[in-house]
């Protein structure tokens, strides 16, 4: 653990400072408002994106966060920001409609313009780069079935998207050693330092007048007629409406807050590894502001920080507190991409939680009368998330849910969840056979 109590990553420890949370509590007035329009559990980035859109609507909204704005996956993924959702468009046409499915796509496929735009309008200091994205296929039927149509879906949609082959891709992100069949680039994307992302979008927050309180854990949450009451350790809020953006880290610290919910994802741990800064000789690996993910079941992704350093991640070896011994296969997908680098030693090694739903969409879910509830980043978070903040924001100022460009649904349970671990395991050893069959005409 760092001193601030995040768990030690690179990005703990290359961060912009956290807004002053306590002094800014202690500044308040004493007796100062327990009750808001609107009250947000959660401070990552659809928490924090909620506040933010709520405080420029001109509602009141008090934040409480269990730990820090950040703590959790917002400050411990790979910072890659990613346009639109996994799911191409004609899966979401056959579940909602061509017309539903059209506006839903269009609107994911700006989330990364609306990162990119709160990061120019507020000045936020969090090393962004919009050098595009790049998802590589892992071989030829991947290529065909995944990275192909993604790429005509979106040039169908206007976007610049570029076609790249094997050799092109290994120009592209300075390989010498050809290890995909191809991939597409999405200049939308880019990449940022995600804890500082979480932290600036909290100081932009508080900035237009959310009130945010860390160390602020949540114990309760109930309807008492037209108002609810959030029970904390500091005392007990109340607002019209509650927004409930706790993700994989609902459960964390604390019994469920609505009943069912945690049973609606299966919280599965992404491992990362950041080399030290490579030396100017390899300045040629991964340009500045390029984000990388690739087409296996269990992904791979990587890109440059802004210190040198190259962070690569994937599927975890260890639930959580992984050790810099646990980084083996990471070094060896380096050496495999980057020969000339070896097996580099890990310098920071993390873990965080990355929520996954039954049919890997996110979900906006009402399960009661004024209570909105978030779940299912599936490893796409940065982007994705700080536009389902704006959304959530617009339905807790009152627009309808039928006026939001996506679907208001009723939580849907994974089957014998109390068996999670053990089918996640059973899951990605299939996973990964498959991946290894799939390569095999990679090369």
């Amino acid at each position: 653990m760092t001193g601030s109590g995040l768990p030690r990553s690179l990005w703990a420890a290359t961060a912009c400072a956290a807004p002053p949370y306590a002094e800014i509590r202690n500044r308040l007035p004493a007796g100062s408002p327990t009750s808001a329009d609107v009250v947000v559990i959660g401070g990552g980035y659809t928490g924090l994106s909620t506040a933010l859109h709520l405080a420029l609507a001109g509602r009141s909204v008090i934040l409480a966060e269990a730990a820090e704005p950040g703590w959790g996956a917002s400050g411990r993924n790979g910072g890659q920001v990613i346009a639109g959702l996994k799911t191409p468009l004609r899966e979401l046409a056959a579940i909602f409609g061509d017309d539903r499915a059209c506006a839903i796509t269009v609107n994911m496929g700006g989330s990364a313009d609306l990162v990119f735009a709160l990061i120019e309008r507020y000045r936020m200091d969090c090393q962004a780069g919009r050098g595009g994205w790049l998802q590589a296929a892992h071989g030829p039927k991947p290529y065909r079935d995944i990275v192909l149509p993604r790429y005509e879906q979106w040039r169908g949609l206007g976007v610049a998207a570029r076609l790249l082959d094997r050799d092109q891709m290994a120009a592209a992100i300075g390989s010498s050693a050809p290890a995909y069949h191809g991939a597409w680039h999405d200049p939308r994307g880019g990449v940022l330092q995600p804890l500082s992302y979480a932290r600036e979008l909290a100081r932009a927050a508080i900035a237009e007048g959310a009130v945010i309180h860390a160390q602020m854990p949540v114990r309760a949450l109930r309807r008492q007629g037209e108002t609810w009451q959030v029970t904390t350790d500091a005392g007990v809020l109340r607002a019209n409406q509650v927004v409930l953006a706790t993700n994989a880290y609902g459960g964390v610290g604390r019994a469920e807050l609505w009943p069912g919910l945690a049973r609606a994802v299966i919280p599965v741990t992404s491992f990362q590894m950041a080399t030290q800064p490579l030396p100017a000789a390899f300045d040629h690996i991964l340009p500045a502001g390029m984000g990388v993910t690739d087409s296996r079941r269990l992904l791979l992704y990587f890109r440059r920080d802004h210190t040198g350093r190259l962070v690569m991640g994937g599927r975890s070896p260890v639930e959580d507190d992984p050790a810099l011994a646990d980084a083996l296969p990471l070094q060896r997908a380096i050496r495999r991409l980057f020969p000339e680098l070896g097996l580099p030693s890990p310098e920071f090694v993390w873990s965080g939680k990355v929520a996954i739903t039954r049919d890997r969409l996110p979900h906006i879910h009402m399960p009661a009368e004024g209570l909105w509830v978030f779940q299912g980043c599936n490893g796409r978070g940065v982007a994705m998330c700080t536009m389902m903040g704006r959304m959530l924001a617009d339905l807790a100022a009152g627009m309808a849910p039928g006026e939001v460009p996506f679907p208001v649904t009723a939580p849907d349970a994974f089957p014998l969840h109390g068996l999670r671990r053990l089918g996640v395991f059973a899951l990605s050893q299939y996973y990964r056979l498959l991946d290894r069959l799939e390569s095999w005409g990679s090369t």
